[in-house]
């Protein structure tokens, strides 16, 4: 007789449907067969599984057992099929009733001693459970606040095998888990503010509009200049992140097994920065079992980039498809997964290799050719996706010495929100977040220009040299600067502060 249980696999940030069948014979020769395109942590579960009946007492017959994984031609990776596995043996060997495992979902690694340990990626299979109907769903504990984030469906959180076992047998009850309200996540204190940087006005004002309308930021300046340090605050103006916003991260979060213990839902946009030595696959993802990235852990936050030029070229080239498009595609032989990665990117680089070219106070030491090859080391169609270019000159002494600081958090987080709100008024009803996300006829009839705009652009777009992607990105910004204004058109001197925060295009 066969035996069936459910469980899932990833697949991406998504979870599929993984039966679980378990052919147990007791003629003939006892044996272990595992089938199903499984990978060496599925193979291995073997090992785990009847060390952990032996460990809960659990005595099973001599029996032909043969397990497959359908659907056979999809990739099984992990440890979490190590207790359908074993459930699914307890009940071929009718020590639990069948019918207590119809459209039961389960999941969890295994210990050789039967307790039930926390996996990865349960948030995507809570959901898949609830599309489709399932009965319930068993997880470890240490996944329980992760799976109660799925509102109409029944997370049980058994300790060990034995326990789950008593729990299916009927002998033992177990209370399903509370689930999360869900609310929108309010923003945390990160104690960190912007009143603790020192002048830089000119540079506040440039991120204020990059948080408002989420565009990706360059800032250019000597070192001990402060841009490590406003890269860091920036999260603390950036709304908060809405229910949905939080489900998209969680499961990112949950899939790459970087969920903190007991968190059930992410509340704060990401902040991650890598350190410049990351390699390509670490950076976007990817790996012989397709993992996400630094840039996919961003998502709906930011993404830090310090001494950009140090980054390798290869990792900085493909960044550029990610930025365009806000996911990352990658593709194998066996299969081909994206994940989402619409964050924004905040880089900061030193004008040159010794660091203070430009600087009044500074003589610069580097020689012409290695100012171009640090450059170069950028390359045209990378700058073109970030759209705010700004120079972070060093501090004056006087403002140093200032104790009472300005441009505090909370009053520029208050500007970001009310632009954020004309925003999602104004793209009600289609799949954009903010100005940064314009594209085609959106474009044109949000950042539609007067007679004095068009004139002041043709200029610009002849004198600077931009690239039709830099056009772009100069009018998503003049639409931002006019929404942080409240004003519905676009105006002359919106459109020259936009083109002023393009500081590389200035120096071609």
């Amino acid at each position: 007789m066969v035996t069936r249980l459910l469980s899932g696999g990833l697949e991406g940030v998504d979870a599929f449907p993984v039966e679980v069948e378990v052919d147990f014979v007791r003629q003939g020769l006892p044996g272990f067969t595992l089938v199903g395109l499984a990978e060496a942590a599925v193979r291995e579960a073997k090992d785990r599984v009847f060390a952990a009946l032996r460990a809960c007492n659990f005595r099973l017959p001599a029996a032909r057992i043969t397990v497959n994984l359908a659907p056979a031609g999809r990739r099984k990776a992990g440890a979490s099929y190590d207790l359908p596995l074993a459930v699914g043996l307890l009940a071929a060997a009718g020590l639990i009733p069948l019918n207590k495992l119809e459209n039961l979902f389960l999941t969890g690694e295994l210990s050789l001693t039967g307790e039930i340990k926390a996996v990865s990626g349960v948030l995507p299979l809570a959901i898949l459970a609830r599309e489709k109907g399932a009965a319930g769903l068993i997880v470890p504990p240490g996944n329980a606040a992760e799976a109660a984030v799925t509102r109409g469906l029944n997370v049980f959180a058994p300790r060990n095998l034995a326990q789950c076992a008593a729990f299916l047998a009927g002998e033992e009850k177990l209370d399903a888990i509370a689930p999360l309200t869900p609310q929108s996540p309010a923003l945390r204190a990160y104690g960190l503010d912007f009143r603790d940087v020192k002048g830089q006005q000119s540079t506040k004002r440039a991120l204020e509009i990059a948080a408002a309308g989420g565009h990706n930021v360059l800032m250019l300046g000597p070192p001990g200049s402060g841009k490590t340090m406003l890269a860091q605050r920036l999260p603390t103006i950036l709304p908060p992140l809405g229910f949905e916003e939080a489900l998209e991260v969680t499961k990112i979060y949950s899939v790459a097994g970087k969920l903190p213990p007991d968190t059930g839902l992410m509340t704060t946009r990401p902040f991650r920065s890598p350190h410049h030595t990351i390699s390509d696959v670490a950076l976007v993802g990817g790996g012989a079992t397709p993992r996400p990235g630094e840039v996919s852990l961003a998502h709906r936050g930011v993404l830090f980039l310090d001494e950009l030029p140090e980054y390798r070229k290869s990792a900085l080239e493909v960044l550029r498809q990610p930025l365009e498009d806000g996911v990352v595609s990658i593709a194998r032989v066996a299969q081909s997964v994206t994940y989402p990665a619409a964050c924004m990117l905040v880089a900061a680089m030193n004008p040159c290799p010794c660091g203070y070219y430009g600087d009044t106070d500074h003589a610069c030491v580097c020689r012409p050719d290695q100012l171009a090859r640090y450059r170069a080391r950028l390359s045209g169609p990378l700058l073109d996706r970030i759209d705010v270019h700004v120079e972070v000159p060093a501090v004056p002494y006087d403002d140093l010495r200032d104790t009472k600081g300005s441009g505090t958090s909370d009053e520029m987080r208050d500007r970001v929100l009310a632009a954020r709100i004309l925003q999602q008024e104004r793209f009600a009803g289609q799949s954009i977040h903010c100005n940064a996300e314009l594209f085609g006829s959106l474009l044109e009839r949000h950042c539609a220009l007067e007679a004095a705009g068009h004139t002041l652009m043709r200029a610009a777009v002849k004198r600077l040299g931009l690239s039709a992607r830099a056009y772009t990105r100069v009018l998503r910004l003049a639409r931002t600067v006019a929404d942080l204004a409240r004003a519905r058109a676009i105006s002359t001197e919106h459109l020259a502060e936009a083109i002023a925060l393009r500081v590389l295009d200035r120096e071609k």
